[in-house]
Parts: structure tokens; sequence; C-alpha cells
């Protein structure tokens, strides 16, 4: 299947996916607690000192849900800028001590930025569930990262269960060769960008 003739399938089967996940999305933005569907899993978080209250309260929605945990970030007694912050994560996550990361900052964009430097890594921003949900089934990403300037609570919280509880190609099992293989040629283009 050439690009277009993808772009054109994808549209349509996305808006379909959209009309018919909308009220289980819309149910999730307004839950404070969802659903576990996925074995609990070692997330790795880090914050800069704007996005504290966003971090800690993602943090302890995922404790709640049973996942663990490991801060690498900055707290209310210690100061790390986003780009230490979003360093060490990765740095947890490449040497397998974490399976996903979520990093926070004013804009979730830096941390971003500074996370897709990393070998192994795909830090994903997003400021709405279906974009959480879509970066994993789509784009199979590792790390998501949020802004505190734009994201409530209730919302991060939400958007972090949808990212957790999709898997690569979810919904999109029609395209689901075409993704892996997308995967795969964004991780060669990394690959031969190394110098």
């Amino acid at each position: 299947m050439d690009r277009r003739q993808f772009l054109q399938a994808a549209s349509a089967t996305l808006a379909a996916a959209t009309i018919a996940s909308s009220s289980s999305l819309e149910a999730a933005e307004k839950s404070p607690k969802a659903t576990q569907k996925e074995k609990p899993m070692n997330i790795v978080v880090a914050a800069d000192p704007f996005a504290l209250d966003l971090k800690d309260s993602v943090i302890k929605h995922l404790t709640e849900t049973g996942h663990k945990v490991t801060d690498v970030g900055a707290t209310k007694d210690k100061e790390i800028a986003y780009y230490d912050g979003a360093a060490a994560a990765c740095k947890v996550i490449q040497a397998g001590k974490a399976d996903r990361g979520v990093l926070f900052c004013g804009t979730g964009m830096g941390m971003s930025i500074v996370a897709n430097k990393f070998k192994g890594v795909t830090a994903s921003c997003v400021e709405s569930v279906y974009a959480a949900q879509m970066s994993r089934a789509i784009n199979d990403s590792n790390v998501l990262t949020m802004g505190a300037m734009f994201i409530a609570s209730w919302k991060a919280n939400a958007m972090v269960d949808a990212w957790m509880n999709t898997k690569h190609t979810e919904g999109l099992e029609g395209f689901a060769d075409f993704l892996k293989q997308a995967v795969k040629k964004v991780d060669a283009i990394d690959q031969a960008n190394l110098k």
C-alpha cells in the first residue's frame, strides 16, 4: 500500500474509530479512575519546578492503579531543569529499569525534545486523551510528555490511562503491517543519524 492509499484509508478508519470511541474517551476524561487493562509497569517520571503539582497528581494516580513509579525530576525541595529531568528519566528507560516514562514541564514540548534525543525513546507531547491513545496505537511511544500550562490533573490522569492501556496498532489492525514497518523505518533513521 502506498502512502496516499494509506492516508486515505487511515482517515476513514480513524474517523470511524473516533466516533466509536468518543463515548468511552469522554467517560475516561470525566472519570478520576480508569480500569487498568495491563499488568503493573515500572514508570519513570520527571518534572521541572513548573509542573510539580501535575506530576504529583499523576504519580498518585499511577500508584493507585498498581504501577511502580520512580521520580527522577524536581521536587518541592529540589529544583531540576526540564532538560536534566528528561535526560535522567530517559537514562532509566535505556538501562531497562522502567517500561515507560511520563514527563512534565510548562508546555510538555521541552521534555519531548530532550527525550527524543535518546536512542530507544519515542516521546509524544500530547494535549488530549485521543492524542495520547493514538501516540501508542500509531507511533508506539514509550514516553508521554504534557504541559502544566494546558492540562488539568483529571485530564492528565485520563490521558495517562489511555496511553498506558493502548497497544501499538490497537484499533488500527488493518494498518498494523504499515505501522510496524513505520516504527522500524523511524528506528533506522535514528541509527543512520547517530554520530
